[in-house]
């Protein structure tokens, strides 16, 4: 059986996408969640024998995004392949979501049996599902010229870390403690806790360990 989780915020939608996948027995829905954040928690619940295989994931929702729950979860679960399913095709919304670490995107127009024929290649071949819409705006995307960027930069707007985030980030990753980061960037060592705070909170962490393996998964530092 194939291990499903779904992310979106309507239960219509999430309705809809069940009784598309119900269409043959090979998947298993492990869990739905209603935003990011929902989504991440039930993930941490889970043992490692019991992640899905596959999560089916909107972008729009409300507390964490999509893109941001991809950008966390693909780094902490390695194993598991993130598919988008949105109503969205414009450019920026693709380029971000595979930045993150889709592996896929497929517009919630595609039939039950396009969506399950898709995860079922996914499955057994690793070939990225993509909806023929999208990969003709990706090709467009790659063959376009486009100006060289810093990857860091790409990566911190995934999580919209400050430049004193980042900074601070890298201290950590360095192996210092609030008192000698404070010492080196001249704040107090409380101040730092604050800043550490508001990075476990954009990284969708609760721990030092889960908030340095995502910054050298991601490219953070």
């Amino acid at each position: 059986m194939i291990r499903v989780a779904i992310a979106d915020d309507k239960i219509y939608n999430r309705k809809v996408i069940v009784d598309k996948l119900a269409r043959t027995a090979l998947f298993s829905l492990v869990f739905q969640a209603a935003d990011g954040n929902e989504f991440l928690q039930k993930m941490r619940e889970l043992k490692q024998e019991e992640l899905p295989h596959i999560v089916l994931m909107d972008l729009e929702m409300p507390e964490v995004d999509g893109v941001s729950a991809i950008g966390t979860a693909s780094a902490l679960y390695p194993s598991v392949k993130f598919v988008v399913l949105t109503i969205f095709d414009d450019d920026d919304k693709i380029f971000r979501a595979i930045r993150a670490g889709a592996c896929g995107y497929l517009l919630k127009e595609e039939s039950g049996e396009v969506i399950t024929d898709m995860l079922m290649n996914l499955w057994e071949n690793g070939a990225g599902p993509i909806s023929p819409s999208i990969a003709y705006k990706i090709l467009q995307m790659v063959q376009q010229p486009v100006a060289v960027t810093d990857e860091k930069n790409k990566a911190e707007n995934i999580f919209q870390l400050s430049d004193r985030e980042l900074e601070i980030l890298q201290l950590l990753c360095e192996g210092l403690e609030y008192k000698e980061i404070g010492n080196r960037i001249f704040i107090s060592a409380n101040t730092v806790k604050k800043h550490c705070i508001s990075i476990y909170q954009k990284l969708h962490v609760n721990s030092k360990a889960q908030a340095l393996r995502i910054a050298y998964t991601k490219g953070l530092v």
